[in-house]
């Protein structure tokens, strides 16, 4: 789709929260260079690098400390700085810095948006840093609770203390990356915020083969030394952003605020504010998540990896789509988010223009948005769900984790399937209300669906272990997006037009058919193989794989083109530049 110019909002519809500066001689920002699907494609290819290094981090990670003691130990220290990750990091922060951070750039200039940029910095390295201060002094405490069933293995929760400690820093990196790369997006410069994570995987990989090769594998000396390479890689992620922003201007100054003066900075943290509400949510439902997979041996692993796989088509297709999309929505929903408590009576012609002009730019990224992830993810999760256990064992299956731990996360796996179309495409849909300063209403979805897994999983737990805990997942990003969709659609209405609810019909008989093929390739290969599946080995695994992922993909592809999907369209011509260069 090509950007339409951005709206310029009258006087009367300026954010309350921000008053309206005196006029600057400033540039505007620079328009939209390329469509939102060619955007997300070169997203999507930076991020297709990084995920492709982190499974084979992940590789590492299971060969050197496998499934149980060590790798239990590690994931639950590891999950512990990222409880914040979700408000400092990636989550509430970026929606709510970069459209504000935008809204600086285009009002006063540059040097301005810059400015807040120092504040918002210097605020994270003060609350933040406290916060690594507390988690580090009281990291007993913290396991003793995340990971209660550990005191029954001498050693096991002494361990995670340990590693919690070593990498409770990560959340301050992690936090100041994110705060660089929304303003490389509000530039639109994607690619190296997509690629510094590609960072953070080599780091760990350059450690995993040391102590590989050096004989350190499934011991206490591995955690340690694979927890210093991932704060190692937090900071590399952080610093390689660096360069880039600075060839715009950018300079670091420590600006402090802690009595919140500045009206720009107390809007990112009004918006910000609700998703406490949210995060307090996450918090209990990682805390049981936690307990019960504690008190399995193994499971805590078995859902990290499988989770971690699932992260690549989300990280590629959701998170991809939604970064172009927060940034258009930023750029066009200025003249929406000031004027919700505007009666539409009140709004002059003019107004009333730029109003519906804005709403239609807002519908139609929206709409294009939840195609394209549904048109990428919809035959992922089918094929997923499909051919769980083949991938887990070509990935996974070596050194210290073993046939018993890929059934394992191979139905883990399948149970987070079920939700990966929605937890991708809420990715897209929860920046629009960000954009428009409704930042109660993800708040709530989130809410919603922590507690309709909390319900799950304290309900059913007891009867089907660890795998509740992966379908708990699903279950709540099917709420969280029924909400967030529902409620855009009550507000602002359009949404459901006929030739959306026809593409995803025909995205959904697309990916149904191609399940089929996928099932008949399969089937097929392990009867020529002669081998059972149970009993294959890397190489099997890996050439089924290879017959029959592309076999999948261009049934899929070709029945989509059939069809006339739009986005099969945009696909190819991505490919055919690509071929001409």
């Amino acid at each position: 789709m090509s950007d339409e110019p951005s709206l310029k909002p009258a006087p009367s519809l300026v954010p309350a929260l921000a008053p309206q500066p005196e006029p600057v001689p400033a540039p505007a920002p620079a328009p939209a260079k390329s469509s939102m699907g060619r955007a997300a494609a070169l997203l999507s290819a930076a991020t297709f690098l990084s995920r492709i290094l982190g499974l084979v981090r992940e590789q590492a990670f299971a060969a050197l400390l496998g499934a149980g003691f060590y790798g239990d130990a590690f994931t639950i220290a590891f999950r512990l700085p990222n409880l914040l990750r979700d408000l400092f990091a990636e989550g509430a922060l970026s929606a709510g810095f970069q459209p504000t951070f935008m809204q600086r750039l285009r009002q006063a200039g540059p040097q301005e948006a810059y400015r807040l940029a120092n504040l918002v910095q210097t605020t994270l390295l003060v609350i933040v840093g406290a916060l690594v201060l507390l988690g580090v002094i009281f990291a007993p405490e913290l396991v003793a609770r995340w990971g209660r069933g550990f005191a029954a293995i001498p050693g096991k929760s002494e361990l995670t203390v340990e590693l919690t400690r070593i990498m409770m820093p990560f959340l301050l990196l992690v936090s100041l990356a994110s705060v660089v790369m929304g303003m490389l997006n509000a530039e639109e410069r994607y690619f190296f915020p997509a690629v510094a994570p590609a960072l953070f995987n080599l780091a760990a990989i350059a450690a995993g083969a040391l102590l590989w090769f050096s004989g350190v594998r499934h011991s206490r000396s591995a955690a340690v030394g694979w927890a210093i390479a991932t704060l190692c890689g937090g900071a590399l992620q952080f610093l390689v952003q660096i360069p880039t922003l600075r060839r715009s201007g950018y300079r670091f100054r420590l600006r402090l605020d802690l009595r919140f003066r500045d009206p720009y900075l107390r809007q990112i943290l009004a918006m910000m504010a609700p998703a406490t509400v949210g995060l307090m949510a996450t918090q209990v439902n990682v805390y049981i998540s936690s307990e019960f997979a504690s008190s399995e041996n193994g499971a805590a692993t078995w859902l990290y990896f499988a989770f971690r796989l699932l992260q690549l088509p989300i990280g590629m297709f959701g998170v991809a789509v939604g970064t172009v999309a927060l940034t258009r929505f930023a750029r066009s929903s200025a003249d929406l988010a000031v004027s919700q408590d505007i009666p539409r009576p009140e709004l002059t012609p003019v107004q009333t223009a730029e109003f519906d002009a804005a709403l239609s730019q807002v519908r139609d990224t929206l709409r294009r948005g939840v195609r394209m992830v549904s048109f990428l993810t919809v035959p992922t999760s089918v094929g997923l769900f499909l051919l769980a256990e083949p991938i887990i064992a070509a990935i996974y299956q070596h050194g210290a984790f073993h046939r018993a731990d890929t059934v394992a996360t191979a139905a883990a796996l399948r149970y987070y399937t079920l939700g990966l179309a929605a937890y991708a495409a809420v990715k897209v849909v929860a920046p629009v209300f960000y954009a428009l300063r409704l930042p109660r209403v993800p708040v709530t979805a989130s809410v919603l669906s922590v507690a309709a897994s909390v319900v799950l999983n304290l309900s059913l737990h007891p009867h089907y272990g660890f795998r509740v805990l992966a379908l708990s997942i699903s279950v709540g990003a099917l709420v969280n997006l029924a909400y967030l969709l529902s409620r855009f659609q009550a507000r602002y209405g359009g949404l459901w037009q006929g030739d959306q609810l026809l593409a995803l019909a025909r995205i959904g008989v697309s990916s149904a058919l191609m399940g089929f093929m996928v099932y008949l390739l399969d089937r097929g290969f392990w009867l020529v193989w002669g081998t059972p599946r149970a009993s294959a080995g890397t190489l099997a695994n890996v050439l089924d794989l290879a017959l029959v992922i592309p076999g999948g993909g261009a049934t899929y592809f070709g029945l989509c083109w059939l069809m006339g999907l739009e986005e099969i369209h945009s696909v190819m011509a991505q490919v055919r530049r690509r071929l001409r260069r």
